[in-house]
């Protein structure tokens, strides 16, 4: 067998390339179908090639949860443009019905057309029964893959386009015109036929991968209930649950497209589904992670240890994460943009270590204090004083450089906070220096060489960086040499927060809902939510009530999830990215090099963002061809 991972490299640089014509490379006289299907070897390269869409969807910048969660903003006036900035551009209001950005419909401007991917599924499952030395086992393992692929793929489109036409099989080639001209099904029947899929595939699949060499990034039954549960929880959330701002639109046969009726039972199903899937993680050993430093490290501060296991739930090798339930095969391509200057060589070298992924202040400021609240709540922090001057000190030292002069905001907060910020006098260990005594911090105020010349080139817009999408152990100096990681598409910590989310909204407050947070929140060494806001919050009552809880949850899987693609989703299911993106994003005055000047807050990105932009417009031509497609709402 060849290994997975080696065949999908290869399949990448076919990813431009239709399916039809990946396989014209076979002889003339040989029908392409049948010469796809003769035998075990050529169906499972076809199998493969199923699979390559969603490999191709491990590069951030072209998924629209981590480009317009509006975490990170990327400047839009660079003289070179080394990644896709399509999905970055979205929130300055980019998007038209004819220039459709991470075109998922179509495969165009930073996207790939899901409904190619889709008919490869079908065609699989037309031909499984080809080859004849394939194992029953096999052919039935290989059944389950594709219909995971193809609820996916369907899932991600609804994401996106919301209600989208069912392609159960494919046309046949002799199809009418009037076949070919498909319409959108109601929303709701599109999640069930997702969820259909699902619960046909995850009891084929294997729970975890054994063959770990060869067969990582393959659909397990633990990443299909997983699945599941985040598939019926989208469902059961404000955007797609009785949303009064979709209750007219139908399709052009009078056919209503979307519920304008919430359903509470919608919850229900998600918090069921979300149980079994964390039983099954369980079963097969998944916990949240943490990190054991190896014996070359020495020992470490509790502080930095806590740090570490934040960056290691997501950067450690797939195949040691005990927390991971599902990562797309292909590495993080981006920890350079991610990881600030810290060497005058890496200063100068702007392809390895370009530096651009700028963090928002509204980001930075989400995380919690070290009292695991808000920072407008916590009642021992001085909120309207947040940016004075303050020099880093002995207490602080293993997160704030001693001897230099920071803001108060940049002391004593959350250990995520700092897992998951670098900021102007943040400590960095790592990138080569890995013992307490001699550390890298950053400096990004003005035109020091650490920081970059005044080019946004080479210059980082708001002085903050996604540390935690940076392993400790990369480095960047006069050349790079990155340890490589796979995003997580899930993890174990983000099914307890969903899980909790959705049993709050069946019961409100329970201690069950509160138990599986507070797991979460002492991972990241922070006391229970009853407990810290009735002690520090000014508002102690807040997780007594569901609206309360809600709010909790919410910001909490802000934080836990921050850059891991996830909160673009989450704020639109929530119907809260309106909210989000109604203010300027904000950085810091980075030219300025006394701190004084520095610390003064300047607008980097006006937002664009109203009820349209919830959901993708379908592209004007499209409607053109088939004119049973109705567009979306506003556009």
């Amino acid at each position: 067998m060849r290994k997975f991972k080696s065949l999908l490299l290869v399949l990448l640089l076919f990813s431009g390339v239709s399916c039809k014509k990946y396989l014209n490379v076979i002889p003339d006289d040989t029908g392409t179908l049948e010469y796809a299907f003769r035998n075990r070897n050529e169906a499972e390269n076809y199998l493969f090639t199923c699979y390559t869409t969603l490999q191709q969807l491990y590069d951030p910048t072209t998924n629209a949860g981590f480009t317009t969660s509006a975490e990170i903003i990327y400047p839009n006036n660079l003289t070179q443009h080394p990644i896709q900035e399509e999905g970055f551009d979205l929130i300055r209001g980019t998007q038209t019905s004819a220039n459709v950005g991470l075109n998922y419909w179509d495969g165009e401007n930073g996207g790939e057309s899901l409904w190619r991917s889709i008919r490869r599924c079908n065609t699989m499952l037309d031909n499984i029964n080809q080859p004849v030395d394939l194992s029953a086992a096999e052919k039935q393992r290989w059944i389950a893959e594709v219909k995971f692929l193809k609820a996916y793929y369907h899932y991600y489109l609804l994401r996106l386009y919301g209600p989208i036409p069912i392609v159960k099989t494919n046309l046949d080639i002799t199809a009418s015109t009037d076949q070919v001209r498909v319409a959108r099904a109601p929303v709701d029947s599109v999640f069930s036929y997702i969820v259909q899929l699902l619960d046909e595939a995850a009891p084929n699949l294997p729970p975890v991968i054994t063959n770990k060499a060869q067969e990582l990034g393959r659909i397990t039954s633990v990443i299909a209930l997983s699945v599941k549960a985040e598939v019926l929880a989208t469902q059961a959330s404000p955007l797609f649950n009785g949303n009064p701002d979709y209750a007219g639109v139908k399709n052009k046969d009078g056919t209503s497209l979307f519920s304008s009726t919430y359903d509470a039972t919608k919850w229900q199903k998600a918090a069921d589904a979300a149980k079994v899937a964390i039983d099954a993680c369980a079963a097969n050993g998944l916990k949240l992670y943490t990190f054991n430093a190896p014996g070359t490290l020495g020992t470490l501060p509790d502080s930095l240890v806590k740090v570490l296991t934040i960056q290691n739930a997501v950067t450690e090798k797939w195949d040691q994460n005990a927390e991971l339930i599902w990562a797309l095969n292909g590495p993080f391509p981006d920890q350079g943009y991610a990881t600030p200057r810290l060497t005058q060589k890496s200063a100068i070298n702007i392809f390895s270590n370009p530096s651009t992924f700028a963090v928002p202040l509204n980001t930075a400021e989400l995380f919690y204090t070290d009292k695991g609240v808000p920072l407008n709540e916590d009642n021992t922090f001085d909120y309207a004083g947040r940016y004075g001057l303050r020099i880093g000190d002995n207490a602080s030292q293993f997160y704030v450089a001693k001897g230099y002069t920071t803001i108060n905001e940049h002391f004593n907060r959350e250990p995520r906070f700092y897992a998951n910020i670098a900021f102007d006098g943040g400590i960095w260990f790592g990138n080569g220096k890995t013992t307490i005594n001699d550390m890298y911090h950053v400096e990004a105020r003005g035109n020091s060489a650490l920081a970059g010349p005044k080019d946004l080139n080479t210059l980082n817009i708001t002085g903050y960086w996604p540390k935690k999408l940076a392993n400790y152990l990369s480095v960047y100096d006069d050349g790079f040499a990155p340890i490589d990681y796979h995003l997580p598409v899930m993890r174990l910590a983000g099914l307890y927060l969903l899980y909790a989310e959705a049993l709050n909204e069946v019961n409100g407050p329970t201690p069950e809902a509160i138990g599986y947070i507070d797991q979460v929140r002492a991972r990241a060494g922070l006391g229970g939510v009853v407990s810290s806001w009735a002690t520090y919050s000014k508002n102690p009552t807040k997780p007594s009530t569901k609206d309360g809880l809600r709010a909790i949850i919410h910001q909490e899987r802000r934080i836990e999830l921050c850059f891991e693609a996830q909160s673009g989703w989450d704020l639109r299911r929530w119907k809260e990215m309106q909210g989000v993106l109604s203010t300027p994003q904000q950085g810091w005055n980075i030219y300025q090099a006394d701190p004084g000047n520095y610390y003064t807050p300047r607008t980097v990105v006006i937002p664009v963002f109203g009820l349209q932009n919830y959901l993708w417009p379908i592209k004007d031509n499209d409607l053109i061809i088939d004119n049973n497609l109705v567009q979306n709402p506003y556009w």
